[in-house]
């Protein structure tokens, strides 16, 4: 992959939980370690520095930026490799490297990195006018402004709702309908003025700006994220070894849902309906929690406002 020139943008970018995740993931130096969203690195390289010369580093990202980045600054090391594609797709790019079942650690770090919402052009931030896309891959895909110009008010209602938890999802979807009809909604800015105008005057002042909830759930649904999620920690299970690691760290309730059930899920089985007349089901645990979920501590949260939602769920394959 060419290399592309990198602005100084995309160069800052501050790891949530950095230490406390390679800790708890990174047991065996000579290993072989996946970073399911490479973003800038920095949970890439700490998990480097752990790792002997005969360990080994494989990355995903979807973001071509963030390939280019790897290259230009990861590529001199023999450990590591990278992957431009979504992590929901590792199964079989492990098993394309006959490392299917062999890991010792995989590592999630959801949701957009800095560098991406830093980036106007990108479409994530509200904050700064920009074309909407918001396409985390940007070969490929429809982009947030043609979404929004097709999209019909009850999935736009639907995906407002599911994916931001927005009380007000058929007000903002009927604002954004209505508007589109008048003009193209195709500036970041714009969309942002659409959703506050279409929002009730609040009673009390809001940490939050007015478009958080809904620029979360658009970028959420053309990006597949939930989806790609579920279907990454499975083949995140099959491809670790026994005794392998799963770290995820999550930015909103909806992926922290989702972390949560699997490691349920594959701790204890299925839940039954009481009163079923079964005896010992034979279930036998493939994963176990390791601790309780990890927070920011405040001194991180005080120098990065934007660790303050996160939190870490670790887990160790047994099965």
């Amino acid at each position: 992959m060419a290399v592309c020139q990198m602005n100084d943008v995309f160069h800052q970018h501050h790891p949530v939980l950095l230490n406390e995740t390679v800790d708890h993931l990174v047991l065996s130096p000579s290993g072989i370690y996946v970073d399911a969203t490479f973003g800038r690195g920095s949970h890439s390289r700490a998990i480097l520095s752990r790792l002997e010369a005969n360990g080994r580093l494989i990355a995903f990202d979807k973001d071509p930026e963030a390939c280019a980045y790897a290259q230009q600054y990861f590529s001199q090391d023999a450990r590591f490799s990278i992957i431009h594609g979504s992590f929901a797709n590792m199964q079989t790019e492990l098993s394309k490297l006959d490392l299917a079942g062999k890991v010792s650690g995989i590592l999630f770090d959801l949701g957009v990195s800095s560098p991406q919402l830093d980036n106007p052009e990108r479409g994530f931030s509200f904050m700064k006018s920009g074309t909407l896309d918001m396409r985390m891959d940007t070969t490929r895909g429809m982009s947030a402004m043609e979404w929004l110009a097709t999209v019909d008010e009850k999935t736009l209602t639907d995906v407002l709702w599911q994916y931001g938890e927005e009380k007000c999802s058929r007000r903002i979807a009927r604002a954004i309908v209505t508007a589109r009809e008048a003009t193209p909604i195709t500036t970041t800015l714009q969309l942002a003025d659409i959703i506050k105008q279409a929002m009730p005057r609040p009673k009390k002042p809001h940490d939050k700006h007015p478009a958080t909830r809904s620029f979360q759930a658009i970028r959420i649904a053309i990006n597949e994220e939930l989806t790609d999620l579920s279907l990454a920690l499975t083949q995140a299970l099959n491809s670790l070894a026994i005794g392998g690691r799963l770290a995820v760290i999550s930015f909103h309730s909806l992926e922290d849902r989702i972390v949560k059930q699997f490691i349920k899920l594959h701790e204890k089985g299925e839940e039954l309906p009481r009163g079923l007349p079964v005896k010992g089901s034979g279930f036998h645990s493939r994963l176990i929690s390791i601790g309780k979920s990890i927070k920011p501590s405040e001194q991180e949260v005080n120098a990065n406002p934007r660790a303050r939602s996160a939190i870490l769920r670790i887990a160790e394959k047994r099965l």
